[in-house]
């Protein structure tokens, strides 16, 4: 089933950008760009009534690859979804079963991937930076930042911006707070640059190991207990702790490390009656999340994955028309 591109038109001419690596970068126009193309997708094709399989045809004949070093459930499945919905050819990518095995760099397999006609590459690797040197590298072809190490994760940011927005209404003027594991987490980087640019205040909260004072050098505000910041947030968006990007284990313990900053019901109730729990994921209940929190009314997690959809589907069709203009 697929959608007319008349009622769509030209992409933004404000949008310039060929590639999206990160949001430090975006002025605050841009990022509302963003946003706003997001949710035209979301309400005009995603909620469309007639089938969640509606498409549009605005990326027809363009070739999108996912190129994904680490692994993935929701990020790459919705970049694929996505670009899908839009008309486009996606290929995964399979770095295990790769000629990288066989001693091949990452540019090399990205230049022999563009020579087969690829019109944009999704990436995800632990190294930081490496979008930001494929952008460089590989002419005539968007690169969309899907999370670089612990740098930056711009369209999980976006999703999580746009879930606020769809909520409240607006961004300037809520106070959020990024609860978890703060020092490896490019989430919390992409979202602290989103936000405050939209004019929110920003709280990290967690475990001092895990939360330096330095975060202040980005305009945020610290805190080393949860229990503390409850009455006075809008959103709490709950990070995942990343054991696999640790050298050493930064608390005593899971089970202390819940007692102290797991959202619960007893926590819920001290905070305001209309505040939003949002996770990037995966969540590991138990942990930073109760079940009946996660599951509960004040939850948009399972939002969050639809949003990121949509985000996906602006970022695809806003950088690749872009790029395909630029090219010219």
């Amino acid at each position: 089933m697929s959608a007319s591109t008349e009622t769509w038109g030209a992409p933004p001419a404000e949008w310039t950008r060929s590639h999206l690596l990160g949001l430090e970068t975006l002025s605050k126009e841009e990022i509302t760009l963003l946003l706003d193309t997001a949710e035209r997708f979301r309400t005009e094709i995603l909620e469309d009534p007639r089938g969640t399989g509606r498409k549009i045809p605005l990326l027809a004949g363009r070739t999108i690859v996912n190129l994904f070093f680490e692994n993935s459930t929701r990020t790459k499945t919705s970049f694929g979804l996505a670009g899908r919905r839009l008309g486009a050819d996606v290929v995964e990518f399979a770095a295990a079963t790769s000629s990288l095995s066989k001693g091949e760099t990452i540019i090399d397999t990205a230049q022999n991937i563009l020579a087969m006609g690829v019109d944009g590459v999704v990436i995800r690797h632990s190294c930081p930076g490496t979008p930001h040197i494929l952008s460089k590298r590989l002419e005539h072809c968007s690169v969309l930042n899907a999370g670089d190490g612990t740098h930056e994760h711009p369209t999980q940011a976006l999703l999580d911006i746009l879930t606020i927005r769809r909520r409240f209404g607006r961004i300037e003027g809520l106070t959020v707070a990024l609860v978890g594991d703060i020092a490896h987490s490019r989430t919390a980087r992409s979202d602290i640059y989103g936000l405050k640019k939209l004019g929110a205040k920003v709280i990290v909260c967690g475990p001092s190991t895990l939360v330096s004072q330095g975060w202040r050098e980005l305009g945020v505000e610290y805190s080393y207990s949860l229990d503390a910041i409850l009455p006075r947030v809008d959103v709490f968006n709950l990070l995942r702790i990343q054991f696999e990007r640790q050298v050493v284990r930064p608390f005593p313990s899971i089970r202390e490390y819940a007692l102290l900053y797991a959202m619960n019901a007893q926590r819920l109730a001290a905070c305001k009656k209309d505040v939003l729990i949002i996770a990037p994921g995966p969540i590991n209940r138990g942990v930073e999340i109760t079940p009946e929190v996660a599951d509960g009314p004040q939850s948009a997690i399972l939002d969050q994955v639809t949003n990121g959809v949509a985000v996906r589907m602006a970022a695809l069709w806003l950088t690749l028309t872009a790029g395909q203009k630029n090219s010219k």
